[in-house]
């Protein structure tokens, strides 16, 4: 069962959502929101990663603009998380993925995993943290592929993605030929059963990748 945490960061301190496996942890992940916040699906995220042995931690981001932020998967939700991570910007993000990851380093290797503009700072906290990492349908990160990989990385996508388009996933193996890559014919957040799009086998699949991956890089 997970519970609530309380972050130190360079921003001040944030909340975040905890949960520890049951049994003795194989490492140990940063769940990085989407524009939503951290909310019961991200939560329930975290905690579907303990079930599997891992400690789980998903700081909420937002906290150093407005605390307890959770948005709906609406169209005011929408406009809401974009003007959020607007103010947010990727460099305090990624200064507070790295804050979550010392909060948890005690349990040993630490990696990241990251949903829609999560997918995004999950690929920057490879490249500018060193963490392996798994970015679920980032659709920010096309600016951002001159950065190398410091870490094992894979990419998950929708190929019925309207964000992420075949020649944006083009770009990515091209610029990141070191990474792993798994298209789904699925479209954006499938992952998420709160979502139009869920897609009950893409996620099942892409959880299981997910665990093989950091079952490899973190133990």
């Amino acid at each position: 069962m997970g519970y609530p945490v309380s972050i130190a960061t360079t921003a001040g301190r944030i909340g975040g959502w905890r949960a520890d496996p049951a049994i003795p942890a194989k490492g140990a992940l940063v769940v990085v929101q989407e524009i939503f916040g951290v909310n019961a699906h991200i939560r329930e995220v975290v905690e579907r990663f303990a079930a599997q042995g891992f400690v789980a931690l998903a700081p909420a981001l937002f906290d150093c603009i407005e605390p307890d932020i959770e948005l709906e998967y609406t169209p005011d939700g929408v406009a809401r998380g974009r003007d959020l991570v607007e103010q947010l910007g990727f460099d305090r993000a990624v200064a507070m993925v790295d804050a979550a990851a010392c909060a948890v380093a005690e349990v040993g290797k630490v990696g990241a995993v990251g949903y829609c503009w999560g997918g995004t700072v999950a690929f920057l906290a490879n490249t500018r943290l060193k963490l392996p990492a798994v970015s679920y349908y980032g659709g920010r990160t096309v600016p951002f592929l001159h950065e190398r990989l410091s870490a094992p990385m894979l990419f998950l996508f929708g190929e019925n993605d309207p964000i992420i388009s075949a020649e944006d996933i083009a770009r990515h193996r091209e610029r990141q030929p070191q990474a792993s890559f798994h298209v789904y014919a699925a479209g954006h957040g499938f992952n998420c059963d709160q979502r139009a799009d869920f897609n009950q086998a893409a996620a099942t699949d892409a959880l299981a990748r997910t665990l093989t991956f950091f079952t490899r890089t973190l133990t």
